[in-house]
């Protein structure tokens, strides 16, 4: 039961934030927790290092070098004024960074649009004095919820299509997920302006070019976005032409990254500047959820309730309820195969990757894309989400968004 009690401690902390004068970094609670476990046995360090997924944590590491590279170079400002130098209005600002963001994370993974999205938002937020943290919030929404309707929206949706024997999943997704999806952004907009009125006035909106600083740290930075960009393009053509080729994100990440490292003079300051931090909680939540896992506690809590793992309801809310305390992608790896074997077909499948996803919804430790959202803003802008204020317009919008998806997926 210790890795229980610690992890509620480190939710608890996570909640919380501050300990007296000291305040935390959601990067140290995690640690203190994989720390904790480890120091009292309850897995051991082979075991720990096992828990590690390498996949995510490279793809993380080949994300961020790109990232940094667009940052400090200047070319992200400059792409943000050419793509939102024509919106006047803040409502326009809302639904173009929902639907555009939300769209891009179906396509270039939600995570990844975490990190190029965040400094973009905090210019906007700066440039036509907005608060940050509503910004944040609408990225944090807009990447989880458009990232549900597709096979390579985030890490557990690409799970379920390759280990659920989905045919066809662009179209599968697409069928399942696309309506709800477009309806929950739209639900995202609409609870912004209710919760933040206020503070979303209505003015006209001025945009100013921003100059590039490093011309040529630009260059290869606009040439690792565009490697990006075509890779996945290819990764999307394997799956819709079911080649079976192992072609993982994480090379994509890598060899994206590759123009920066390899041709950049002051790689190794990009390097030192790159978002440790948030790769250091990833690690530590891996070995944390691990132990966690091997208590057998949350898999006897759902056996014991006897509900029916099949229904609808019960799959959304589950899926939901427990990427809170082990994360999506490990609660996915661990759910479908006890779905398939109980004999789900593609409705419960679809419906399991919306509860698992649309958990990024409900809290900050919902999803990995508001993670890695939150330390970026602590890093660049001292801006941070507490968890109130996440979980305030956070519990309201996933109950709508699963109602959402439990009826539509009803029709079928």
């Amino acid at each position: 039961m210790i890795p229980i009690i610690v992890l509620f401690i480190v939710l608890a902390l996570i909640v919380i934030r501050k300990i007296g004068k000291i305040t935390l970094k959601i990067w140290q609670i995690m640690l203190f927790g994989a720390i904790a476990v480890l120091l009292t046995g309850q897995i051991s360090p082979v075991d720990a290092a096992k828990s590690i997924n390498l996949d995510v944590m490279l793809f993380l590491f080949g994300v961020f070098i790109v990232g940094q590279g667009l940052e400090e170079s200047g070319y992200i400002s400059h792409l943000t004024f050419k793509l939102f130098n024509r919106v006047k209005s803040i409502d326009y600002l809302l639904l173009l960074i929902l639907f555009g963001m939300g769209s891009a994370s179906a396509f270039l993974m939600n995570d990844t649009i975490a990190i190029i999205g965040t400094p973009v938002v905090l210019l906007l937020a700066k440039q036509h004095n907005i608060d940050p943290k509503i910004m944040l919030l609408t990225l944090a929404f807009a990447v989880t919820t458009g990232s549900v309707a597709s096979p390579i929206g985030n890490p557990q949706n690409l799970l379920i299509a390759m280990e659920g024997n989905i045919q066809n999943p662009f179209i599968t997704f697409f069928k399942f997920l696309f309506v709800p999806t477009i309806i929950n952004l739209l639900v995202v907009y609409m609870l912004l302006k209710l919760f933040y009125k206020k503070y979303l006035a209505k003015k006209h909106l001025i945009f100013h070019p921003e100059p590039i600083r490093n011309q040529y740290l630009a260059h290869l930075s606009k040439i690792s976005l565009i490697l990006l960009l075509l890779l996945i393009c290819i990764k999307i053509a394997f799956v819709f032409l079911d080649l079976n080729f192992d072609f993982r994100l994480t090379y994509i990440a890598l060899i994206s990254a590759l123009p920066i490292i390899v041709f950049y003079p002051k790689r190794v300051e990009i390097l030192k500047r790159i978002d440790w931090f948030t790769l250091i909680f990833f690690a530590a939540m891996f070995v944390l959820m691990a132990s966690v896992w091997n208590t057998g506690f949350l898999q006897n809590g759902i056996e014991s309730s006897k509900i029916n793992i099949l229904s609808l309801a019960s799959i959304l809310v589950v899926s939901t309820f427990l990427s809170q305390f082990i994360s999506n992608v490990p609660l996915v790896a661990l759910y479908l195969p006890t779905l398939m074997l109980a004999g789900a077909q593609t409705r419960e499948l679809m419906a399991l990757a919306a509860g698992s996803t649309i958990a990024g919804n409900l809290t900050l430790f919902g999803a990995a894309s508001n993670v890695i959202i939150i330390q970026n803003a602590e890093k660049r802008s001292n801006v941070t989400l507490t968890y109130g204020e996440f979980i305030k317009i956070g519990a309201p919008l996933t109950i709508v968004n699963l109602l959402v998806f439990w009826v539509y997926l009803s029709l079928f």
